[in-house]
């Protein structure tokens, strides 16, 4: 996995907080993680696809709004703030069989003080556009 420097101790507290998410589950593993990239991939598997065994929609979705999140809260300076989902959309153009991986990459648009918007492109391992993406952040404070 390649991490950018300047944010690497960031993103490892991320990580190693032991705390399970979603991302767990799904089977989500970054490959890259910068202010300005992020790339994962997800198996396409029991955890992820629909009864008929094609990759579920909001598997995709779910790794779309993994990546913007993560991005967008790699972004933050302030460690009051948090980085949470406000609206997403997806248009699924692809399926996807049971036993393949598919790759997210998110890119942020825009990075507000209150909002940031990231676009995500989910694709085959041979670069087949399954799904896209558009996901607004909100930048909340954190509750204590």
């Amino acid at each position: 996995m390649q991490i950018e420097e300047s944010i690497k101790v960031k993103f490892q507290q991320l990580i190693s907080s032991g705390q399970k998410n979603m991302g767990d589950l799904l089977g989500i593993k970054y490959r890259q993680v910068s202010k300005d990239e992020m790339i994962a991939e997800m198996p396409v598997n029991e955890n992820t696809v629909q009864p008929f065994g094609i990759l579920h929609g909001g598997a995709s979705v779910a790794l779309a709004e993994t990546l913007s999140s993560v991005g967008a809260w790699i972004n933050l300076t302030d460690d009051s703030q948090l980085a949470v989902g406000l609206e997403i959309n997806a248009n699924h153009v692809r399926s996807v069989s049971a036993g393949k991986i598919v790759i997210g990459r998110a890119i942020p648009l825009h990075r507000g003080a209150q909002t940031q918007i990231w676009e995500s492109r989910i694709e085959t391992d041979t670069g087949k556009l399954v799904c896209i993406s558009r996901c607004t952040i909100a930048i909340i404070k954190k509750r204590e």
